[in-house]
C-alpha cells in the first residue's frame, strides 16, 4: 500500500507543502503510545486484580473463612466451659469445702491476675484481632481457674483420706455429763457481766456443775496450756488438729499435762470456781483456725435433734452469766 502524506498549506506562498517529520518527532510520538500504553496496563492490571481475585488470593480466603469459623466455635466451646468450671467452682466452695471444714479459695486467687496485657493488646492490632484477644483471654482464664480447682480438688482428696482421724478430733461431745440438759447455764452472744454487770460478748457456754464435777475432753487432742488464766482462773487448752481448738476454764483442778494425748470422753479436770466466777461451773469455749465459734454447733455425738432444739432454747437465755 502506498504511504500517505500529511501536507499543510502555507501561509506565505499559498502552496500546498508536505509536512516531513524529523526523528525527534517520532520519538516524542512513540514515548506517548508507550507510556499510554503503560498506564492502560497499569490500570488493568489493578481492575482486574481487585474485581478478580486469583486462584491463590481463593484459597487463602476460603481457609480464613474456615479458620474465623472454627474460632467462632471455639468461642463458644469455651463459654460452655465455663460455665462448667464456674458450677464446679461453687460446689466446690459451697459444698465440698465446708463438708471438711476448708476455708473457700477466694475469687482473685482462682482467677488470678493476668501478666499478658501487652500480648492481648498486640493481638488486638492484628486481623479478627477482637475475636482472636478475647478468645486469648478467655482461654488464660480458664487454664488458670482448672490449675487452681485441680489442686484443690487434690486437697480435698486428702482431706477425705484423714476424714477418720478429723471426724475422731473435732469437738462433738458436751464437756460435762449433761444429758438431761439441766446443767446449760448460758450460751454464745450478748449477756450481763456478774462483776461489772455491763453488756458483754460471752464467747462460749457455761456449764452450771457443783465443784469436783469432771470435765471431758470432746474429742482427741493435745493438750496445749494447762495453766492460770487472766479471769479465766484455772484452764486446760486442747489442740485437736484441723484448725480446732477447745478451752476450759474455772477449773477446781486441771487432771493432764501439757503435751500429753487424750480421746474424746478423757477426764482431763474438775469443774470448780477460779478466777473471774459468781459460782461453781465450767466456762467452754470452741475455737476454729484461731477465732472462737459458737460451741452450740459441735454437740452433734450426743444430742438428738430434739435435745439439741432444746439445748439451743436454754443457751439463748440472754440473763446473767457465770463470768
Amino acid at each position: 500500500m502506498k504511504k500517505k502524506h500529511k501536507y499543510r498549506i502555507n501561509p506565505q506562498t499559498l502552496a500546498l507543502e508536505r509536512i516531513e517529520h524529523d526523528f525527534l518527532f517520532w520519538l516524542r510520538r512513540s514515548g506517548a503510545y508507550i507510556l499510554g500504553g503503560l498506564c492502560l496496563g497499569v490500570v488493568f492490571f489493578f481492575v482486574f486484580f481487585m474485581l478478580f481475585p486469583s486462584p491463590r488470593e481463593k484459597q487463602l480466603m476460603q481457609q480464613k473463612q474456615a479458620v474465623e469459623a472454627q474460632l467462632q466455635l471455639l468461642d463458644k466451646q469455651v463459654d460452655q466451659m465455663q460455665l462448667v468450671m464456674a458450677d464446679l467452682s461453687q460446689r466446690d466452695d459451697n459444698l465440698y469445702r465446708v463438708l471438711f471444714g476448708a476455708e473457700p479459695i477466694p475469687v482473685t486467687v482462682r482467677q488470678g491476675a493476668s501478666h499478658k496485657i501487652g500480648y492481648y493488646e498486640e493481638l488486638g492490632r492484628m486481623s479478627n484481632s477482637q475475636l482472636a484477644a478475647d478468645l486469648t483471654l478467655k482461654t488464660d482464664v480458664l487454664e488458670k481457674e482448672i490449675y487452681v480447682q485441680t489442686n484443690s480438688f487434690n486437697e480435698i482428696l486428702e482431706m477425705a483420706k484423714t476424714q477418720e482421724a478429723r471426724m475422731a478430733n473435732m469437738p462433738a461431745i458436751q464437756p460435762v455429763r449433761n444429758m438431761d440438759l439441766t446443767r446449760v447455764a448460758s450460751g454464745w452472744g450478748f449477756r450481763v457481766h456478774p462483776i461489772y454487770h455491763t453488756r458483754k460478748f460471752h464467747y462460749g457456754m457455761d456449764f452450771s456443775a457443783p465443784t469436783g464435777t469432771e470435765v471431758m475432753a470432746t474429742g482427741n487432742a493435745r493438750v496445749s496450756f494447762v495453766g492460770w488464766k487472766q479471769g479465766y482462773g484455772n484452764t486446760v487448752m486442747l489442740d485437736h488438729g484441723f484448725g480446732y481448738e477447745t478451752l476450759y476454764a474455772h477449773l477446781f483442778k486441771p487432771l493432764v499435762r501439757v503435751g500429753q494425748n487424750v480421746k474424746r470422753g478423757d477426764i482431763i479436770a474438775l469443774v470448780g470456781n477460779t478466777g473471774m466466777s459468781v459460782g461453781s461451773h465450767l466456762h467452754y469455749e470452741v475455737h476454729l483456725r484461731g477465732n472462737p465459734v459458737d460451741p452450740r454447733n459441735y454437740y452433734f455425738i450426743d444430742l438428738s435433734p430434739e435435745q439439741y432444739d432444746r439445748m439451743v432454747q436454754l443457751s439463748n437465755n440472754f440473763g446473767q452469766t457465770f463470768d
